[in-house]
Parts: structure tokens; sequence; C-alpha cells
């Protein structure tokens, strides 16, 4: 059982399954009114007629202790009837959504159609699933990663799941990004937190977008932010994290990811094999954090999220001693 902080009020960024573990950790380790996880809608699209919210779902379901522990993402106990039938009749099956799943995004539809906001479809789906802590989109408004590749431009779900990351990466862009506007509930979160935490997501794409939504990088000024990285020893645990880097010309390693966040974020978390690593990253203003952040397990989540909420309220205490 993990021990619960119930004096930090804190807002987690996050995307993909790195992200939704530790937020399911942060979880573990405060009370549901202050916890708040802020999710990338960037990789949002329309399939087969549906709106899919593939990083939104996957730290839902990870939170309510639902989603699938073998992929990380989609839900548990799948089952595959409707994709087998839309393939067998013909149909686009490169995306493939399970049962359970897929009533997820036929519902969402049926409401976004209805008038209803995302925000407001998720907070409901949270209430039925179980999840206690909020959990938002970044924006109720349409955002939507391009990967600009040598095959032109793609969306992020044709570059990621279509083509399996193969084609090679020059930038990424959010389309809709300057218009959109924080989900309600979003600048209030960041604003009232005691502590802001990235989590091990990917930068370029599933924290890159939040960030590019207005108001909500400014939100986060003169907070004590940490972020955690999502590669170690060059290599990302899961996803194309470490291939983006090299790609656009950047040794991926924990020191570039904290140098992507550098004007952001106050502390960084990075795993005891790339401790050679911590010394470069105090030179440039961050200060360093050297633990084991791999999640193998619901209790390695929980453990990584304790220390990086005490490395928290370390800084927090080291700010307010220099005032």
């Amino acid at each position: 059982m993990a021990q619960i902080v119930d004096y930090l009020k804190v807002a987690a960024l996050a995307g993909g399954v790195g992200g939704a573990k530790l937020a399911h950790g942060l979880a573990q380790c405060l009370l549901p009114e202050k916890l708040t996880v802020i999710v990338n809608t960037g990789d949002d699209f329309k399939h087969l007629g549906l709106y899919i919210c593939p990083d939104l779902d996957t730290v839902c379901y990870t939170l309510a202790g639902i989603n699938n522990p073998a992929t990380g993402w989609g839900r548990e106990g799948e089952t595959w009837h409707a994709m087998q039938n839309i393939a067998a009749l013909g149909g686009p099956d490169w995306f493939n959504l399970g049962d359970k799943d897929l009533a997820t995004h036929l519902e969402r539809t049926r409401r976004l159609h209805a008038g209803q906001t995302l925000s407001q479809i998720t907070n409901d789906f949270c209430r039925a699933w179980g999840n206690k802590a909020c959990i938002l989109p970044m924006s109720d408004d349409p955002v939507q990663t391009w990967v600009e590749t040598d095959r032109g431009e793609l969306i992020f779900q044709e570059y990621f799941v279509r083509y399996q990351c193969q084609p090679i990466v020059k930038g990424f862009s959010f389309q809709g990004a300057e218009q959109a506007k924080p989900a309600p509930g979003v600048i209030d979160a960041l604003t009232e937190a005691d502590l802001i935490i990235i989590c091990p997501s990917n930068p370029w794409v599933s924290i890159q977008p939040i960030l590019s939504v207005a108001g909500i990088k400014q939100a986060m000024e003169r907070k004590i932010v940490i972020a955690v990285s999502p590669l170690i020893a060059g290599q990302a645990l899961k996803g194309p994290a470490a291939k983006m880097y090299h790609e656009m010309g950047i040794e991926p390693s924990a020191y570039a990811v904290a140098q992507h966040y550098h004007t952001l974020i106050s502390g960084f978390i990075l795993d005891n094999s790339d401790k050679i690593l911590a010394a470069e990253i105090e030179v440039i203003g961050i200060h360093p954090y050297v633990t084991d952040i791999v999640m193998h397990s619901i209790a390695d989540r929980a453990r990584l999220a304790w220390e990086t909420i005490q490395f928290g309220e370390e800084l927090l205490s080291s700010r307010k001693s220099r005032r």
C-alpha cells in the first residue's frame, strides 16, 4: 500500500503508456482531489467515422485498472470480433480496435455529435469506470499532431501505427494549437498546483502538443516542474522517442530530454544507468535526481511516484528557504 500525501496539489502532464503508468502511481500516492492529469489529445483522429482518443483512453483505462496489462493500451480481456468482420468486408483494419474499446469510441462520438464537449464526456466516462482523480483532455478544441517525414506529412497515428514509425522524421506541427483553448479546469489545475510533473512520455508527440496550447506553458512558469526521463541509456522502453531524436540530429539521451525542457523545469529524474549525466544536467541549471525509473509493476509505479513527490518537496523547501 502506497503512502498517501494529503497536503500537496499535483498536476501531471501525460500521454502514452509510460505517462499513464506514472499517473497511475501518482493516483496511489495522492488524495483524488489533489491530483489532476492533463492528457495529450494531439494524437486524436477520426477512424471508421469514430472519434478516437488513444492517449486519453490509455490514461483513463490505466488509472481505472481496466487496461490491457500486456500491451499497456486498450482494454483487458479484449475480443476482436468487430475488427475481424470489418477486415473480412474489405474495410480498413490497420488501426485495431477491440470490441470493448470500440464501445468507448461509439459512445464518445455519439455524445460529441449531440453537442457535448470532450472534457464533459471524459468526466462521465471516468465516473463510470471508477476513476476518482481528475483526468482532463488538454483542450476541447481539435489539435492534430502531424509528423514531417521523408514520405511527406503524416498524421501521427498513420506514422505510428500504419507505417510502424518507419518513415524518417524531420519535424512536427500541431495543427489547431494556436486557436485551441485549454479545456475547462486545465489552467486552474496548473496555477493552483504545488508541484507539476511531466510524466515519462514522448517529449515530441505526447508533451509538446500540450505545451503548444495557448496559456498552458505560461501557467507553468515560476512553478516547481519536474520531468521524468522517457529515455534510459539512450533508448525508449516503448515508442519512437529515441528514433525521433536521432533522426532530427540530436543524440538521444536523458540529457537531451532535460535540454528539451530546460526553460520549463526545475528538476529532472533520470535512471541509475544514466547517473553519469547528472552533472551535465546540473550545469544547465536543472536539479537532477537519480533512481530506478523502470516501472515493471504497480508497486514500481507507486515507488517512482512517491520519490518524484518527495523530490518535488525538496525543491519546494529549497525555494522557500531562498526567499
